[in-house]
């Protein structure tokens, strides 16, 4: 499990965004996004490049990984 600090969610919304963006890529079995502390964790084999890239595709930018 890696958690991911990410900038710019701020509701449920955001966190379904995220969510939805990286179950597309492969190698991710779960993640949760919570936009309240603002920490996005995934867990799996996913490399961090494609979980970045995800995140950044839907809108969001990941400050700490």
């Amino acid at each position: 499990m890696t958690e991911y600090t990410v900038s710019g969610m701020s509701c449920g919304g955001c966190e379904t965004a995220v969510v939805e963006a990286l179950s597309e890529v492969p190698g991710v079995e779960d993640a949760t996004a919570d936009h309240e502390a603002g920490i996005v964790t995934v867990s799996g084999d996913a490399g961090t490049e494609a979980v970045v890239a995800a995140i950044g595709d839907a809108g969001y930018e990941v400050i700490d990984a």
